[in-house]
C-alpha cells in the first residue's frame, strides 16, 4: 500500500499504547520530522513515562509544532491521538497554518496491541491503558468520527502485513 502525503503536511499518528505508532514513524520519517509526546516527557521530567509531565510535554509540542507548520515543514506527532479533544488541537494548529492534516490510525486487533506491549523495549503501559486506548479508538472508528474532524485523508491500518506493506510517498504541496 502506498500512502501519499503532502509534503508539507501535518502526519497524525492515532492508535494506542504499544501499537507500534513509534516503530512506524522511525520506518518512514526521519527523525528530526517527529515530534514524539515520550521524548517531550523526557525532556520536561527526565523520564518519558512520567505521567505527571504530560501537560507541559504536549504545551512544549504544541509550541515546536506551531514553529514546524509556520516553517512549512512535514510534521509527524507520535502520540497515542485516541481522544477526540487531542486531534482536534493538532487539526487547529494545521487549518491556522494553511497545512493539511493527514490520520494514520494502527487499529491493530486488541490482542496483538496487548502483546505488543508487553515486549516493548523499556516503556510497558499498563494494560488497562491499552484497553481503554483502543476502546476509545474503536468508538471513534466505529461512529466514522476522524472522517469529519478535517482530516484531508484518513489512512486505516489493521494488521502487521498492512504496516509492513506500507510506502510512503511525498507529493510537493503546490
Amino acid at each position: 500500500m502506498v500512502i501519499t502525503i503532502p509534503d508539507p503536511s501535518l502526519v497524525v499518528l492515532v492508535g494506542p499504547a504499544g501499537a507500534g505508532k513509534s516503530t512506524f514513524a522511525a520506518r518512514h520519517f526521519a527523525p528530526d520530522e517527529i515530534l514524539s509526546s515520550d521524548a517531550f516527557r523526557a525532556l520536561v521530567a527526565g523520564d518519558e513515562a512520567d505521567q505527571a509531565a504530560t501537560r507541559p510535554a504536549f504545551a512544549a509540542l504544541h509550541r515546536a509544532l506551531e514553529a514546524r507548520l509556520r516553517a512549512r515543514r512535514l510534521t509527524v506527532v507520535d502520540a497515542t491521538n485516541v481522544e477526540t479533544q487531542a486531534r482536534r488541537a493538532l487539526l487547529a494548529r494545521a487549518r491556522t497554518s494553511g497545512i493539511p492534516a493527514i490520520a494514520i490510525v494502527l487499529e491493530l486487533d486488541l490482542a496483538a496491541v496487548v502483546a505488543r506491549n508487553g515486549t516493548r523495549r523499556g516503556r510497558v503501559v499498563d494494560e488497562g491503558v491499552v484497553r481503554r486506548h483502543h476502546a476509545t479508538l474503536s468508538g471513534a472508528l466505529a461512529a466514522d468520527r476522524l472522517a469529519t474532524e478535517g482530516f484531508a485523508a484518513v489512512v486505516r491500518l489493521s494488521s502487521d502485513a498492512e504496516l509492513d506493506a506500507v510506502r510512503i510517498r511525498r507529493r510537493r504541496a503546490g
